[in-house]
């Protein structure tokens, strides 16, 4: 597929994504890490009008003076904007003027890739759209979130097929033997610049398991007290248990003695032989603790993950987030996509429910914080 299609192909998914949505949807921002699904949609394109049509596209105007302003997201090197807790006050411009503002984008970017484009350009558009694809996914955990936060918990699309594989197709263990081995991207097409440093590490023999932990597996943890017993927690995650008056993963509730939780259909009962999702690092440290072992580490991971069945969940490794040997950061603002984010974080291998097609790969890091909840994050045991 060239690049035009791909283009077409990752800008017409966003969109399929926000078809089940109301106007009011668009707008709401329950909380400062969950952005509005309109600046998502005008942000995204805002990359492709700010890193490729202005600097590469011949008398390109913007489409609207204040957007840069409105819909920049972290990028310094790109300017001042609005602070992320209040992206949700962005009542204007309306959504049919970001829709507008889409098309707008994409009519200058059809002519821009109709033209004969050299290496470097077609590396710039291809980070575009992995950026859009992961936006994607933040667009899926963020309406959830939203909707997971209204008190009627109504269903984003009660016929999603976004529901992916639940269950584990697979038990037992994998037997990694102690080696050295070599970690990092080594493919030819597109990678992140944090995948890069192929490097060796030395890894002691190791078993990892098959299966993801189950609903079923981690209510047996909530009722043996696992919530309660401070011994199974890090120090930081008891701390943040205490403050945030947490006792079960995110969107569980209990109801008459009922365990139910929200899904994108809707609020449904928990089904205990499904995998586990939307839990913290805290919470994944603690599971572990309390069964006698623990989280892989990254580079453990990636070397058993040939003989995993992996996908359905960002697994939770005990890797914190640091550049590989060699990391260099790029030049101006696209430098500041992953390196200075390496700090307080920790690494997540694999790809969920929600990540975008063809946008996994086994040497993929993604990160956050160890608090984090509202991704589709799992657990995957080692000892």
């Amino acid at each position: 597929m060239d690049i035009l299609d791909q283009y077409k192909e990752v800008r017409t998914y966003t969109e399929q994504i926000c078809k089940p949505l109301q106007t009011e949807d668009y707008v709401v921002q329950v909380a400062e890490f969950a952005s509005p699904a309109k600046w998502q949609l005008a942000h995204s394109s805002w990359f492709f009008e700010t890193f490729v049509l202005l600097p590469h596209l011949p008398n390109y105007k913007l489409f609207n003076k204040d957007f840069p302003f409105l819909f920049n997201s972290y990028y310094n090197n790109a300017g001042d904007r609005v602070l992320r807790a209040k992206r949700g006050n962005l009542t204007r411009p309306t959504i049919d003027e970001v829709y507008a503002y889409r098309q707008y984008v994409d009519t200058a970017m059809w002519q821009l890739l109709h033209q004969k484009l050299d290496a470097d350009m077609v590396q710039l558009v291809t980070l575009g759209l992995h950026h859009e694809q992961q936006h994607q996914e933040l667009l899926l955990s963020d309406i959830k979130y939203m909707f997971g936060q209204n008190p009627l918990f109504p269903a984003y699309d009660s016929d999603t097929s976004l529901l992916g594989q639940e269950r584990n197709i697979e038990t037992g263990i994998v037997k990694i033997p102690e080696g050295v081995y070599t970690i990092g991207y080594q493919g030819e097409g597109f990678c992140f610049d944090n995948e890069l440093g192929v490097h060796k590490v030395f890894l002691h023999d190791f078993e990892i398991q098959k299966g993801l932990v189950t609903n079923g597996e981690y209510l047996e943890f909530i009722e043996a007290g696992g919530y309660t017993d401070f011994n199974l927690w890090l120090d930081e995650g008891w701390t943040w248990l205490k403050q945030n008056q947490v006792s079960m993963p995110l969107y569980w509730h209990e109801v008459d003695g009922q365990w139910m939780h929200y899904t994108l259909k809707g609020f449904q009962k928990i089904n205990e032989n499904d995998i586990l999702k939307h839990v913290s690092f805290y919470e994944a440290m603690a599971f572990a603790e309390w069964k006698g072992m623990r989280l892989p580490t990254e580079f453990e991971w990636e070397i058993a993950s040939g003989q995993l069945n992996w996908g359905q969940r960002w697994e939770w490794t005990n890797s914190a987030y640091l550049p590989y040997p060699g990391f260099k950061k790029a030049d101006g603002a696209i430098g500041e996509y992953n390196g200075k984010f390496m700090i307080n974080q920790m690494v997540l291998r694999g790809a969920s429910m929600a990540t975008s097609p063809k946008h996994s790969r086994p040497t993929y890091r993604n990160f956050f914080h160890p608090s984090a909840q509202w991704q589709y994050t799992g657990i995957r045991l080692a000892k």
